[in-house]
């Protein structure tokens, strides 16, 4: 599945699930320019590691999501994938969520997915490739998941309609659910007994690798996956 010649942006990409993209992608043989939000150390270890080039991008922000996709234009001259990967978590009960909190998970997962696919779209090669990654959350919802729950769907949605939209030109566009997934953030945030739960009930008795959901990015960004578009593949392990 090379994609020798091929360029490549992905957001969200310095650390966990991300950061196993960039290297897939950079592996496979793609040029690959990434964003990040804050992890200045991640950001060039990953950029030591694949030859890819990192932008800091706030993907909430308008004005940041065209730069990323300027300088993109400046080092690319032209674009054949898109892995919208960047997203924040939101982990408050529904009658304690804020506001600002809402607006916020809204504006990073499914404002900055949507401004990125319309900048890609501009600037795509027709036969390009678009992924989105959702979350299993739309499936089984967790409390304290209400706005980020709501957030991904909006991203599923937003997958079928440009699907449907760009399929004249053979730009496919498919969404990729994870499980959980063994990464920092998810260590962080989740009870290590919850942990342990989790990956019993699994078929396959184990949590996600970040590796496991860039396998399944590779296929969907390769010439294999040409007939496959308007799909959300829950890449869970078997939870759902």
């Amino acid at each position: 599945m090379g994609l020798d010649g091929k360029t490549a942006v992905v957001t969200g990409g310095s650390r966990g699930i991300g950061r196993a993209i960039v290297q897939r992608l950079a592996a496979d043989g793609a040029t690959v320019l990434f964003g990040y939000a804050s992890d200045d150390s991640a950001a060039e270890d990953v950029s030591t590691r694949t030859g890819a080039r990192a932008v800091l991008v706030e993907m909430g922000e308008t004005d940041q999501v065209a730069r990323l996709f300027d300088t993109a234009d400046e080092h690319f001259g032209q674009l054949d994938i898109l892995v919208n990967n960047a997203g924040i978590p939101g982990t408050a009960p529904l009658l304690d969520t804020s506001e600002a909190e809402y607006d916020r998970i809204m504006a990073v997962n499914a404002k900055g997915t949507f401004l990125a696919m319309q900048h890609a779209a501009r600037r795509m090669r027709d036969g390009g490739r678009i992924v989105n990654i959702s979350t299993m959350s739309t499936a089984w919802a967790s409390p304290g998941e209400s706005a980020y729950a709501a957030s991904k769907a909006a991203v599923e949605q937003l997958t079928q309609v440009a699907a449907k939209e760009l399929g004249p030109r053979g730009i496919n566009v498919n969404a990729v659910s994870p499980g959980p997934t063994d990464t920092d953030l998810l260590r962080g945030a989740v009870d290590p007994d919850a942990i342990a739960a989790t990956e019993h009930m699994t078929p396959l008795g184990r949590l996600g690798r970040p590796a496991d959901i860039a396998d399944v990015v590779a296929f969907l960004v390769s010439p294999d996956s040409h007939w496959v578009t308007g799909q959300n593949i829950r890449a869970t392990g078997g939870l759902v």
